[in-house]
């Protein structure tokens, strides 16, 4: 081999170890990466609100700030917060189970709660207005949209003064689409699909209606985002 092609050979297997190198530090990166987006380790970052809080009509600027500020924001930090605990109780041969039962409550509340709230604030920002053809879709469940709206509200009524959620959703299992109770964050019905929530928590109305419940619930309808309904429902369609 001439120094010529000596030369050559040198810096082809140079550039072949910094190509191999650099495809190993790649992976490495993209194991860490993914590292960070186990169950232990998620940590959830607040989603903005999807509409103009002042372009609401009957729910105020100010209720739907705080509602998004303290209580959604609020149950972010404590659901990251309960990651970081569950985390060290894990490693900690020490902990009791209870005591590690305990914590994994608070996450399933707090999880309800990060969730729900952000199926809430996406099925709002609209005119409340539902397509012919979405009222057809709840009347072949319902018998009437009317029926369907007249029930959703009662369940919300029932629900006023203290807490919980009130849920069109659809039942997987059972291939139903059917209006649900849900007395906190974490009492969800079995493998069903969100199709629109409201919030019952008195932080959801009480700033602008007192125990009026039934003025907010009006509001609520008022401002329904309906496509984003409709598209919750038709992806539950395409499921089959």
């Amino acid at each position: 081999m001439n120094e010529h092609t000596r030369r050559e050979f040198m810096q082809t297997t140079a550039a072949l170890s910094l190509v191999a190198a650099t495809g190993l530090s790649t992976q490495l990166q993209a194991a860490e990466d993914t590292k960070m987006n186990t169950a232990f380790d998620y940590q959830h970052s607040p989603v903005p609100l999807p509409f103009d809080t002042k372009g609401l009509k009957g729910i105020s600027d100010k209720l739907i700030q705080s509602h998004w500020e303290n209580n959604y924001s609020g149950a972010v930090k404590a659901l990251n917060l309960v990651r970081g605990q569950l985390t060290h109780a894990l490693n900690d041969a020490n902990t009791p189970a209870y005591v590690y039962n305990g914590l994994k409550r608070e996450q399933l509340m707090r999880t309800g709660s990060v969730v729900l709230h952000e199926l809430y604030f996406a099925n709002l920002g609209g005119d409340g207005k539902a397509s012919a053809d979405l009222r057809t879709k709840l009347s072949a469940s319902f018998g009437s949209f009317d029926a369907w709206e007249a029930e959703f509200r009662k369940i919300g009524l029932g629900l006023s003064g203290g807490s919980g959620w009130v849920m069109l959703g659809y039942n997987d299992k059972l291939k139903l689409l059917e209006n649900y109770w849900l007395a906190d964050h974490a009492t969800a019905p079995a493998n069903t699909t969100p199709i629109l929530v409201m919030d019952m928590y008195e932080h959801a109305y009480q700033m602008d209606y007192g125990a009026a419940a039934a003025k907010y619930i009006d509001a609520f309808f008022t401002n329904i985002q309906w496509d984003a309904v409709n598209q919750r429902l038709t992806s539950t369609a395409k499921r089959g």
